[in-house]
């Protein structure tokens, strides 16, 4: 998700297509998943997009990505990048040419299980070609190098952006494409280990577990695993000059960083000094938390205007951290990515009121722990001034990060709540974060879900809270 400002926050082989809810309702039904059924082309060749109706390109077809190993070494005075990328995958049919998301860096060598392939550049496609057909397992590795160039996005600019100091990227819908070769889809999850080498003196910061620094020659490198699946715009890189704070959480490393161009003991300090015990809140609403470390970056740079919650350490942007302001909702936001949008990953980005939705509610949850102030109370301030006019469940790909996602999106959660009852309502949660776990759903999922742990009709509700372009009327508690 992505989080903006007070106002609006944020931010397969394709089976998007199934089944539709009564009237309004134009969600899918089927849960979609990697498979060869319309995932390829003609003749054995991976399909140019994985399926995703928002967003036609996005993602390719034909094969599933096991696990990403990227190396890369990044010199901020000249932006120069020279990476290496190692992937494992299996193909969903035996194919001849397969496309991964790239945007446009020069390779310099790629095999296709360990024998020379060919590539060409298309756009932001690289098509590669293998020495033979692959079918079931195959491996993929690609040398590139070059400047990598920002990703014209819905919010601006995403993906690899230099700064002052060295570079972040981040972004949503799409962000991992700018700087190593990838199928960038949220259905195609995958786990990453990472080594980023960088000028001795930086930081080097991404998802997961640390796994230690090593300096040589004036050059340090950084490594970082991330062992649970993980969408490929949750992958993250924040290079340059950071104040780090490491420790243990419940066995877990937790790891925050908050740029050195920030006050020491200021408001930025203050809020990711909160992140365990918001995340132990969080557990107590949602269930246990998904993943193996902790943590969050506070980066800035000024072009950040938002905060994401990239796997297991949401980066958040400048605007958040005002003298005097508490800024723990915005990290309660992020950490119910964890298990909304992160481990629970959307099938395609007309569902992201799954991934938005609920970490706006946490937000109130959060106030109302917090600071006293009822969820109730935050609903109806809402509810009154809502436009109804964009459909939750649908709301078009211009408006994926607009109000009718988030703030309607946490209304639909909370009409939920009053119409199932406290304990039902907490017991859907958990029950969807459990079951879901490390994989993908569509808003249909989500309904069946609800109807089974309450035993009631609840299609017309989604409908109306969802679909409908009217003010529904609240559901008597």
């Amino acid at each position: 998700m992505k989080s903006l400002r007070r106002s609006v926050r944020k931010s397969t082989a394709a089976v998007l297509t199934a089944g539709l809810l009564a009237t309004a309702c134009t969600s899918p039904l089927r849960t979609p998943s990697i498979s060869p059924s319309g995932a390829e082309g003609a003749g054995g060749i991976g399909a140019e997009g994985i399926g995703d109706p928002y967003f036609p390109r996005y993602g390719n077809g034909g094969y599933d990505v096991g696990h990403y190993g990227i190396q890369v070494r990044y010199d901020p005075a000249t932006d120069q990048l020279t990476g290496r990328v190692a992937i494992t995958a299996v193909a969903a049919v035996p194919l001849r040419r397969f496309n991964l998301d790239f945007t446009g860096l020069p390779t310099t060598r790629i095999t296709v299980n360990g024998q020379p392939a060919t590539a060409e550049q298309q756009e932001s496609e690289l098509r590669v070609t293998p020495a033979a057909e692959v079918s079931g397992d195959f491996t993929v590795e690609i040398d590139y190098a070059g400047v990598p160039q920002p990703i014209k996005a819905i919010l601006g600019e995403g993906g690899w952006l230099h700064t002052e100091d060295g570079a972040i990227a981040l972004g949503q819908p799409e962000s991992a494409s700018s700087w190593f070769p990838v199928n960038d889809h949220p259905l195609d999850k995958a786990t990453y280990d990472l080594a980023i080498t960088v000028p001795e003196g930086l930081s080097a910061l991404s998802n997961g577990t640390p796994e230690g620094t090593t300096t040589a020659d004036g050059w340090t490198t950084w490594r970082w695993a991330e062992r649970a699946p993980m969408a490929p715009y949750l992958t993250t890189l924040v290079i340059g000059d950071y104040r780090i704070t490491s420790g243990s959480h419940r066995n877990r490393p937790i790891l925050t960083a908050v740029a050195k161009s920030f006050p020491e003991g200021g408001d930025a300090d203050a809020a990711m000094a909160r992140t365990a015990e918001v995340a132990d809140f969080l557990e107590t609403q949602f269930g246990p938390y998904p993943f193996e470390s902790y943590g969050g970056v506070v980066v800035a740079d000024p072009r950040i205007s938002y905060a994401l919650e990239t796997q297991s350490r949401p980066v958040y942007g400048p605007s958040f951290f005002r003298a005097g302001s508490d800024s723990s909702w915005v990290v309660a936001h992020e950490l119910a990515h964890q298990w909304f949008g992160d481990s629970v990953s959307i099938g395609g980005w007309q569902h992201i009121w799954l991934n938005e939705g609920f970490a706006s509610y946490a937000e109130w949850l959060w106030a109302e722990k917090d600071r006293k102030i009822s969820v109730q109370s935050q609903f109806d301030d809402v509810y009154g001034l809502m436009d109804w006019t964009v459909p939750t469940g649908d709301p078009g790909p211009a408006n994926i990060f607009s109000g009718a996602v988030y703030r309607r999106g946490a209304l639909a959660v909370h009409a939920l709540r009053l119409t199932v009852g406290d304990d039902a309502f907490f017991k859907i949660l958990k029950a969807w974060t459990t079951e879901r776990r490390n994989g993908n759903a569509v808003t249909a999922d989500f309904i069946a879900l609800s109807e089974r742990v309450s035993g009631k009709s609840l299609r017309p509700l989604f409908d109306a809270w969802l679909f409908g372009t009217a003010q529904p009327p609240v559901p008597k508690p």
